[in-house]
């Protein structure tokens, strides 16, 4: 199998790593009966030769040998070699390596047969992906399907279809009707739910009316036939927890994403699927059922109240798995997490060990049911995290969770400025431990903090860069605090000549209550410099000044035709704010708008507040009010999915309806 392995001239190929001198070793290495041997050589292979799906002369090289491999009956472990020949032919980029399976796609054939279940199971989708022959790839795939009898296989041969029908529509029809088939009795509960989900994906025609009803059913029904094996025992540590979260039912947890998948925009028809899996019997359905429903919920808009209620009802289950799966989905959800904070504060109350979560190394954590229920934004938060900032360990980031509680974490105040107070100035970790605190009293607007405010700004040295880093958050806490700041006002003074110029003017203005003489050039100043962020910064907050920055109106005008988007909308918002003209200020807000969806926010914000002269965008607003997709999202669950960003935009659009 390695005949003219050492005619190659290995050294002067190259993967990831520079020379491929070490390959043959690797290739070697899959055909040695040591177990470990040969793990180290496959994991050797995809992090050189398909490092990270890239395709070099020396994996080119490797095709064959690999062929050769896979073909040897007395190599160990060749669906694996199977798996690597299929993910060079398949997922690299470029035309080369896929040839170069292709060329040897034959050897697939007889794969198909092999009295390894494994080896089949990859051959099956090697076969409809390289294999130029549209009638025999089908031919094999239906002759072992009507013989195949492991229910391992089964799965791949249903998948090998869809893939068939997606990749060669033209010779499609006999495929579908194969799945059809596969979809109907006598086929097990699984082998059916594959089939429909394939169906939804490339037939969707050929799906039965009650579909939803149907995979239900079917779902349950393979659930009463599973063995359920031993629960997964994991150290604590973050990647065991995240193997331990893992539904141990991999198989169904495919077969439901497929079908998730496959319905896509069907939003109404994807909720009732959950609600029927969230009904289960079977924990491990419920499980999977939690895990399906997070991208649900980032991608779409729709009212989730059902679903997220009965994911709440997973908290009382005695499972770990299940209630952690349950917990960490709805950690992510903020309000849309209402329906289940009833659970979420029961579980908080009956289990005060789940308040903090200690990891093997690094800070503790603000355990999950306790962040959940404060980003719900529910109060019943608020004793629990006065226990635990009056205690002795806090938990890292525990002042961004008191932001999402509002004006009802008001009673925290004392204890947040305690606890910043207590901040050890010479830690390299003060900013770690400062920044949140100083979150929570900016959003509560809490007066009395601002000597604790000072200490930092004038204590932390420069040294370890504690003090640079905190002082952004440290001013935009006093200039959240208004004229209560004003003993401030030297220290900000110091800053005005330094990168946190823009910020600290605006702060000093508030505490001063408005010196425009010592703030204005500053602001100019740091408009005209060419410091993108600094620009904006500076836009922002010339428009706090109103008609006051009146001589910066030039210099805005020329930002808002900046190339960057973000600098142009900042701009946009002070021209309003000073000249109170919204005809130069809307068509800026309607090119952002389109070309970049994550200015939108802002945008609807300064909209709710434009009123009536806002209206020459409400179809903007109207349109965003009716769109099904969260505005950072993209089709196949791509983009940034914050869902508490996307839940004040629409607050946001609201308003901005209401008050024209």
């Amino acid at each position: 199998m390695f005949t003219g392995i050492d005619e190659v001239d290995w050294a002067s190929l190259r993967h990831a790593h520079g020379s491929a001198a070490d390959v043959p070793g690797l290739l070697r290495g899959l055909a040695s009966a040591d177990a470990a041997e040969r793990e180290v050589a496959l994991d050797g292979l995809y992090g050189s030769v398909h490092h990270q799906g890239n395709v070099y002369d020396s994996t080119l090289a490797c095709v064959p040998f690999l062929f050769a491999l896979a073909s040897r009956t007395e190599v160990q472990d060749r669906a694996a070699v199977v798996e690597l020949l299929v993910s060079i032919g398949a997922e690299s980029t470029g035309p080369l390596a896929r040839a170069a399976v292709r060329a040897g796609a034959e050897a697939f054939v007889p794969l198909a047969d092999d009295a390894c279940p494994g080896v089949r199971r990859a051959a099956a989708g090697a076969l409809v992906r390289f294999l130029d022959e549209p009638a025999r790839v089908l031919e094999v795939l239906r002759r072992r399907i009507a013989v195949e009898r492991d229910d391992r296989v089964l799965p791949a041969l249903t998948a090998a279809l869809g893939l068939f029908v997606r990749d060669r529509p033209a010779q499609a029809a006999g495929a579908v009707d194969l799945l059809a088939a596969q979809s109907e009795p006598p086929y097990a509960p699984g082998i059916r739910l594959a089939a429909l989900g394939q169906l939804a994906l490339c037939a969707p025609e050929r799906l039965p009316a009650d579909l939803v009803p149907t995979a239900v059913r079917l779902l349950r029904d393979r659930s009463g036939r599973r063995a359920t094996g031993p629960d997964r025992t994991d150290a604590d540590t973050l990647v065991g927890r995240i193997r331990r979260l893992r539904p141990s039912d991999e198989e169904g947890a495919y077969l439901l994403r497929t079908l998730h998948r496959a319905l896509d925009d069907r939003v109404t028809d994807r909720i009732a699927l959950l609600v029927g899996q969230l009904n289960s019997p079977d924990a491990m359905d419920r499980c999977n059922a939690v895990w399906m429903s997070a991208g649900l919920f980032r991608e779409w808009r729709a009212d989730f109240s059902a679903p997220v209620a009965l994911i709440g009802a997973q908290l009382c289950c005695e499972e770990d798995r299940l209630r952690d799966a349950a917990v960490s989905v709805l950690a992510e959800l903020f309000g849309v997490a209402a329906p289940a904070a009833d659970e979420l504060h029961a579980l908080v109350i009956a289990r005060p060990d789940l308040w903090v979560h200690a990891w093997e190394r690094g800070r503790p954590s603000l355990g999950g049911p306790l962040k959940a229920l404060a980003r719900s934004g529910d109060r019943r938060a608020v004793p629990v995290l006065a226990q635990l900032l009056a205690g002795s360990v806090m938990p890292g980031g525990l002042g961004f969770e008191v932001v999402r509680l509002g004006r009802a974490a008001a009673p925290l105040a004392p204890a947040l400025r305690h606890r910043l107070g207590r901040v050890p100035l010479d830690s390299p970790e003060a900013a770690e431990l400062a920044v949140p605190l100083l979150a929570a009293l900016t959003a509560l607007q809490d007066t009395a903090a601002v000597p604790e405010v000072l200490r930092l700004l004038r204590g932390a040295p420069d040294g370890l860069g504690a003090r640079d880093a905190l002082v952004g958050q440290a001013v935009r806490t006093l200039d959240a605090l208004g004229t209560a700041a004003r003993a401030a006002a030297p220290v900000l003074r110091r800053l005005l000549d330094t990168r946190h110029a823009a910020v600290a003017a605006g702060a000093l203005w508030s505490a001063e209550g408005g010196d425009v003489d010592v703030v204005l050039p500053v602001l100019i100043r740091e408009l005209t410099l060419g410091r993108s962020r600094s620009a904006r910064t500076a836009a922002e907050q010339l428009g706090r000044l109103g008609a006051a920055a009146r001589d910066a109106l030039p210099a805005l005008h020329g930002l808002a035709g900046s190339g960057r988007v973000w600098e142009r909308v900042a701009a946009a918002q002070a021209l309003w704010r000073i000249e109170g003209d919204p005809e130069p200020v809307l068509p800026v807000f309607r090119s952002a708008w389109s070309q970049n969806p994550y200015t939108r926010g802002t945008i609807a914000g300064c909209l709710a507040a434009l009123g009536p002269a806002g209206a020459a965008l409400h179809d903007l607003v109207t349109a965003e009010l009716a769109g099904a997709r969260r505005h950072t999202a993209r089709p196949g669950g791509y983009g940034s999915h914050d869902i508490a960003q996307d839940e004040q935009l629409l607050a946001d659009c609201r308003t901005a309806l209401a008050g024209r």
